[in-house]
């Protein structure tokens, strides 16, 4: 499933049509805000996977 140049030019195109120029920028900031958010929601926990395991071994 791998995204080529025309793909993701089609892509940003409907969504310019969809949203303007204007919101666009908006909508990437909240969608990087989310993914950022949701990657150090997972970060944590893998860390707590990880606190719980080494205590269960001792």
């Amino acid at each position: 499933m791998n995204l080529g140049f025309g793909e993701i030019m089609l892509i940003v195109f409907v969504a310019l049509l969809l949203f303007g120029p204007k919101k666009l920028p908006e909508l990437g900031k909240a969608a990087g805000k989310t993914l950022r958010e949701f990657k150090n929601a997972t970060k944590g926990l893998m860390d707590d996977d990880e606190v719980k395991s080494d205590k269960s071994v001792k």
